[in-house]
């Protein structure tokens, strides 16, 4: 192994222990308190939190604003297989052939779906007044770790560049929004219980 490996190893290690310490710390935080008497279950609501209620038909969020959404599910895949790339190269396993061109065609339309949502951000003037440092620095780097894992497999003489990009971005998730790889499943969670506690969720069949 060389010393970007053990970079990007030790930016991991560092990454996986801060996410750890977040997880423990939810579960000890233990599930919401509500004093009101129950009047639905929210064993029953947790589930859907986490699947009907994410529809984009359930969601202003979405249904209104339907390229976004989209671009939105691009780029969360995009990332996902970017990660799963870099455990794979971290382990020096190779990806050839016309698997890398697909992965390289597939990641430049998440990165482009990235860079679209970042300009939004930066163009529309409700989206400003939302928005912090973080959110563009978040957005940027996730994006530009795509876009550079779709050129490693392309062009192998710019692995050390991309291990020092992908340890930036091991580094800087434990700081910033993008903890929310955690704290995504303990909202909805928490969704789930508040509405199913107060029957609201799972929504009633009408006819």
């Amino acid at each position: 192994m060389t010393w970007y490996h053990w970079l990007a190893l030790a930016s991991l290690a560092i990454c996986i222990g801060s996410l750890l310490f977040h997880t423990i710390r939810l579960i000890k935080l233990g599930k919401p308190k509500d004093y009101s008497n129950p009047i639905g279950k929210p064993s029953a609501a947790i589930p859907y939190s986490f699947t009907g209620a994410m529809s984009p038909t359930k969601k202003e969020s979405a249904y209104l604003h339907m390229p976004t959404y989209t671009a939105g599910i691009l780029y969360h895949l995009g990332t996902f297989l970017s990660i799963f790339i870099f455990l794979i190269l971290l382990l020096q396993i190779p990806i050839t052939g016309l698997t890398s061109w697909i992965i390289f065609g597939f990641l430049i339309i998440t990165g482009v779906s990235g860079l679209g949502i970042l300009i939004k951000r930066i163009a529309k003037q409700q989206m400003r007044a939302l928005s912090n440092p973080d959110d563009y620095i978040s957005n940027l780097l996730v994006t530009v770790f795509q876009f550079i894992t779709a050129l490693v497999m392309v062009e192998s003489t710019i692995i050390p560049l991309y291990f020092i990009v992908a340890s930036l971005l091991l580094l800087y998730v434990p700081l910033s929004k993008l903890k929310h790889t955690i704290y995504f499943f303990a909202a909805r969670y928490h969704l789930g219980y508040f509405f199913g506690w107060r029957n609201v969720w799972p929504p009633k069949q009408t006819h």
